[in-house]
C-alpha cells in the first residue's frame, strides 16, 4: 500500500509541479506526518524531491526529472483516456486503481502532450446507460469482481425465471451491457459452456476460498459476441403481420434494432401511406405488450391468437376509463 502510495506522489509532482503537505494529505486522506515520511522514503530512495518554504512553497522534483512509462506512445496514453470506464470501475470498486492509472498515463506524456490529454478526456465521455434508465445498483459487484480476478469460486442464490435456485458457480468474467451487469460463469466442476447470470438477479453471494483453473484460451469477447448473436437469434419464435401508419413506422424503430431495420426498408410512400410489414416477435404475450407503445398507429392483422390478446387488453384499458 505505501509503495503505491510513493510512487503515486511521484507521479503527482511530475504532473502538478509544486504541491504542498496538506495537499497529498487531502489527496491520499493520510495525515501530515505520514507525508513527511513518505517524502523523506522518496529522498532516501534517490528521487530528487526538494521542499521550498514559504506561503507559495510547497514539494516538488528537480527539473528535468521524470519517470516514464515504456512501450507507450503518446496516441496511445491519450487514447487511453477515451476508455470511459471510471463509472463501470468505481462500481467493480477499482476507481481507485483507475485513478492511479491515468496518473501513470499523464507521466508517461511529455509536459506538452499533458494538457492536451486531460482535453481530450474532458470533452469526451462514454455513458453506457440508456436514456430514462437508470444504472443498476449492484451492491454484490465489487466481491464478484475480486472473485473475477482471483479465478475463485462462488456460492450464489438467484432468482431465475423458474424462481429461486441456489448455483456454485466458477465466475469467468464481466460484461457491462445497456448499463446492466451479467456474470459469464459455468458450474463448479463442469466443463461445458459458460452461462450468463444477470447480477441485480443474485440474491446472496459468498466467495470461496478454493480457486479453480480457468478454461484454457477463453475468450470473454469473444464468447460474449457469439452468445448475444445466438439470444438475439433464438428469442424470436414467430411472425406478425401489421399494417403501419408513418407515424407507426418511427415508432416501431424505437422497440429494437431488427424492428429498425424492418422500419427503415419499409415503403410508406403510396397509397394513404399505410404499409404492411412482417415482424419477428417473442411470444404473443410478449408482442401485445411492445405493440402496445405502437398505438392507434398500427393495427395486427395476424396472427390471430395476437389479434385476440389486443383486443383483450384494449378491452381491460376501457373498462378502466369508462365514460
Amino acid at each position: 500500500m505505501r509503495a503505491s502510495r510513493l510512487l503515486s506522489i511521484l507521479l503527482l509532482l511530475q504532473t502538478r509541479g509544486r504541491m504542498t503537505a496538506e495537499a497529498l494529505a487531502a489527496e491520499f486522506e493520510v495525515s501530515l506526518r505520514t507525508i513527511y515520511r513518505d517524502i523523506d522514503a522518496l529522498s532516501a530512495a534517490g528521487a530528487p524531491v526538494y521542499a521550498d518554504r514559504g506561503r507559495s512553497g510547497g514539494y516538488q522534483l528537480l527539473d528535468g526529472y521524470r519517470t516514464r512509462l515504456t512501450g507507450l506512445t503518446d496516441a496511445e496514453a491519450e487514447t487511453l483516456f477515451l476508455g470511459g470506464l471510471s463509472g463501470p470501475a468505481a462500481q467493480m470498486g477499482f476507481s481507485g486503481a483507475v485513478t492511479t492509472m491515468q496518473l501513470k498515463l499523464l507521466a508517461a506524456l511529455p509536459p506538452e502532450r499533458q494538457a492536451a490529454a486531460e482535453r481530450l478526456a474532458g470533452r469526451f465521455h462514454l455513458d453506457p446507460v440508456g436514456w430514462y434508465q437508470s444504472a443498476e445498483e449492484a451492491a454484490r459487484l465489487p466481491a464478484i469482481a475480486q472473485a473475477v480476478w482471483n479465478s475463485q469460486g462462488v456460492s450464489v442464490r438467484y432468482e431465475s425465471w423458474k424462481g429461486e435456485v441456489e448455483r456454485e458457480l466458477e465466475p469467468l468474467g464481466l460484461i457491462l451491457k445497456g448499463g446492466l451487469w451479467y456474470l459469464a460463469a459455468r458450474p463448479a466442476g463442469e466443463r461445458g459452456e459458460p452461462r450468463t447470470y444477470r447480477v441485480s438477479n443474485i440474491l446472496d453471494l459468498n466467495v470461496g476460498e478454493a480457486r479453480f483453473e480457468r478454461p484454457e484460451g477463453f475468450d470473454l469477447a469473444g464468447w460474449w459476441a457469439e452468445t448475444s448473436q445466438r439470444f438475439e437469434a433464438d428469442i424470436f419464435t414467430g411472425q406478425a403481420v401489421l399494417k403501419l401508419s408513418r407515424e407507426g413506422l418511427r415508432r416501431l424503430a424505437r422497440l429494437g434494432s431488427e424492428q429498425a431495420r424492418i422500419a427503415a426498408e419499409a415503403d410508406a410512400s403510396s397509397g394513404d401511406g399505410w404499409v404492411e410489414v412482417v415482424v419477428p416477435i417473442e411470444s404473443v404475450e410478449h408482442a401485445a405488450v411492445d405493440f402496445l407503445r405502437l398505438g392507434a398507429e398500427a393495427e395486427i392483422v395476424a396472427p390471430a391468437p395476437l389479434r385476440a390478446e389486443m383486443r383483450r387488453t384494449a378491452e381491460r384499458l376501457a373498462a378502466l376509463y369508462p365514460g
